[in-house]
């Protein structure tokens, strides 16, 4: 009797748990299809003209989202739907160029983004959905289809693209805030990407939000991702400044960071949403 009370015992103090669980389970939305393993392609054959057209038409050259518009387009929100669905037909698998798996993941990531915004749109902010006591998280469970598996956010980034040994994807992915990086106004191709990369970059650092260079205090004042996620820089200063020295915006900044000749201070980090302003109702 005793056994058996003992692992009722148990069974009540892990309750808590499976309700957790439970809970957390519940609150997965999963986007995309699921596609039979002989119509799944290659990565780098993926067709981003979709989402590309939407980018054009409701993203500006500062990066700001015409959600409003957007979300009121019946047949846009259904394109959008729609290139989602394209990304699901990727396998996981088949060989694949790197650049074209870079701009796969980098253009997934953001569509998923914005396709979460719409979900909740009006907001003011990512991180209103972004519970951390097991409620809905849009970066955990928020949910693509990609072959046999499905992946949220947070596994783009961290467990996928941060892995890629390519530190620049810090600038193209965007959590729709302000002091995200600009989402371009085009989608990232395979063919383009090195270019797309060193221009999204140029112009974050070119971004007073993101870099500031007080040169009598002989001080940057960088964007906290670079604080967040330095190690991808480099494993100290001196390689981090000299990683991002070829993208800031004067020779004066360029030189400072070659000879890790400045103290580093981090930006406050603007989460409201990256949202054109004359889309804003009244």
């Amino acid at each position: 009797m005793m056994r058996y009370s003992r692992i009722a015992a148990g069974l009540i103090s892990l309750a808590p748990m499976f309700l957790w669980i439970g809970k957390a389970d519940a609150q997965k939305v999963t986007l995309g299809q699921r596609v039979d393993a002989n119509r799944r392609i290659a990565m780098d054959k993926i067709d981003h003209s979709v989402w590309n057209a939407l980018l054009k038409k409701y993203v500006d050259q500062r990066g700001q989202v015409n959600y409003a518009a957007l979300k009121a387009s019946r047949v846009d929100s259904q394109r959008l739907d729609q290139y989602i669905n394209i990304l699901s037909t990727a396998s996981l698998t088949k060989p694949a160029k790197r650049a074209g798996q870079l701009a796969y993941w980098i253009n997934a990531y953001n569509a998923v983004t914005v396709k979460g915004i719409l979900r909740h749109y009006p907001t003011k902010s990512i991180r209103n959905h972004t519970s951390k006591l097991g409620g809905y998280n849009i970066w955990k469970h928020l949910l693509l289809t990609v072959g046999d598996r499905t992946i949220s956010l947070d596994a783009i980034e961290h467990q996928v693209l941060r892995k890629m040994n390519e530190p620049r994807i810090h600038f193209a992915i965007v959590c729709a805030s302000f002091s995200c990086p600009r989402l371009l106004n085009e989608a990232y191709t395979a063919e383009r990407l090195e270019k797309q990369l060193v221009a999204n970059t140029k112009d974050f650092f070119a971004n007073k939000n993101n870099f500031q260079y007080d040169v009598r205090a002989r001080q940057f004042k960088l964007s906290a991702i670079l604080d967040w996620f330095g190690n991808d820089f480099g494993h100290n200063q001196a390689e981090r400044l000299k990683a991002i020295a070829p993208y800031l915006p004067t020779r004066q900044a360029y030189t400072a960071a070659i000879n890790n000749s400045v103290s580093v201070r981090h930006l406050k980090y603007d989460w409201s949403l990256n949202e054109q302003k004359k889309s804003l109702k009244k």
